[in-house]
C-alpha cells in the first residue's frame, strides 16, 4: 500500500463542496496511499512537474477520491483496478461523473494469499481458512479503512464461514509489517496480496483460490486504469494526453515499488529513479505533448530530468 496521512488513510472526512474548476496550469492526481500507485502517480508528477505544471498528489482513501472527483477537487486517479475496484466506480461510470480513458498496466492480480508453509498445509483455498481459526486468531489482515470492502463482503456473504472473523484494517506497510512478523515466527496469516509488489519476491507466498465473486477469476487478475474527473480531458487536452499515454509494466513497478518499500526511498525518489532507468518510455509516454507554453515536450522533459 511516509506512505499514509494518517487522517486521510482512515477516511477522514474532507470537504468535498463542488470547487470553481482548475486552471490547467495546476494538476490535481490522487492516490490511497498504495506503493504501486505511489510510484505511478510519482512518475506522472514529476513528468508534469518537469513541463511547467504545477502539480499535487494528495493522499486519500477510495471513495473520497471518488467523492473529490466527482465534487471537481481532483483531477486524475492512475489506480482504478478492474474488476477488484468495480464496486467503487459503478455509481460514477452509470452517473458519467468519472470516466477511464485508458488503461496504464496489464498483468496484476489481486486476491487473498498466504505463507507458502501454510498453503503447504493445506490452506489452497477462502473455504480452507474457516477449519483453522485459532492457528488465523480469526483474522484477515487488509488495508486501509475504505478498501476493503471485498475482503469485508467475502467474509460476511461468501458462505466461507468466516462471519465470526475480524478484518484488520490497516497500512499498506502495516499490513506488511505484520506479514513479515508471521514469517519470521512461522505463525499463519491470511492477507491480502497482489501484484505488481515486491512482496512476491520478498515472502514465499500462495494466493489461493475461491475468491472470483469478490475478486474476479485468475486470482483476481486486473488491468489497471486512468480515470478523469467528467470532462477533463476536453478541458485540459495537453494534460490529459500525456496522463492517458503513461503506461507501465508489472516488472518496472515490482522494481520502482522495491525502491519505497525495501529501499526506504521517498516516492520522488523512487520515481527519479525509474525514469532514469527507463528514459525510452519518455517517447511514447510525451508522443504530440508540449510544455505547458507550448514547446516540444519530449526534449524540455529529459533536459529538466538529466536524461
Amino acid at each position: 500500500m511516509n506512505i499514509l496521512k494518517a487522517a486521510l488513510a482512515t477516511g477522514a472526512l474532507v470537504s468535498i463542496a463542488p470547487l470553481a474548476q482548475a486552471d490547467c496550469g495546476q494538476v490535481r492526481l490522487a492516490q490511497p496511499g498504495w506503493s504501486d500507485l505511489a510510484l505511478t502517480s510519482g512518475i506522472a508528477q514529476i513528468l508534469l512537474d518537469s513541463l511547467g505544471y504545477e502539480t499535487s498528489v494528495d493522499l486519500l482513501s477510495i471513495p473520497i477520491i471518488y467523492e473529490s472527483m466527482t465534487s471537481g477537487r481532483i483531477d486524475a486517479f492512475l489506480g482504478y483496478w478492474d474488476p477488484a475496484m468495480e464496486k467503487y466506480y459503478a455509481p460514477y461510470r452509470a452517473s458519467g461523473e468519472v470516466e477511464t480513458v485508458s488503461q496504464n498496466l496489464e498483468g496484476a492480480k489481486y486476491t487473498w494469499a498466504v505463507p507458502a508453509y501454510v498453503y503447504e498445509a493445506g490452506v489452497t483455498d477462502f473455504a480452507d481458512i474457516a477449519a483453522h481459526p485459532q492457528e488465523f486468531d480469526r483474522k484477515l489482515y487488509g488495508l486501509s479503512p475504505g478498501s476493503n470492502d471485498s475482503m469485508i463482503s467475502a467474509k460476511e456473504t461468501g458462505g466461507f464461514g468466516l462471519e465470526d472473523w475480524d478484518v484488520v484494517e490497516s497500512s499498506e506497510q502495516g499490513m506488511l509489517a505484520q506479514v513479515q512478523r508471521a514469517v519470521k515466527r512461522q505463525d499463519w496469516i491470511v492477507f491480502l496480496g497482489w501484484a505488481p509488489h515486491p512482496m512476491n519476491t520478498r515472502f514465499d507466498m500462495r494466493y489461493l483460490t475461491g475468491g472470483d465473486a469478490f475478486y474476479g477469476p485468475h486470482f483476481g487478475g486486473a488491468t489497471v486504469h486512468t480515470q478523469f474527473r467528467k470532462g477533463y480531458g476536453a478541458e485540459c487536452p495537453n494534460v490529459g494526453r500525456l496522463l492517458e499515454q503513461l503506461a507501465f509494466t508489472v516488472d518496472m513497478e515490482n522494481v520502482g515499488m522495491g525502491y519505497i518499500l525495501d529501499d526506504g526511498m521517498t516516492e520522488t525518489e523512487a520515481a527519479t529513479r525509474v525514469l532514469e532507468e527507463n528514459p525510452g518510455m519518455l517517447d511514447a509516454w510525451l508522443d504530440g505533448v508540449e510544455t505547458r507554453d507550448g514547446a516540444p515536450a519530449l526534449a524540455a522533459a529529459k533536459a529538466e530530468l538529466g536524461l
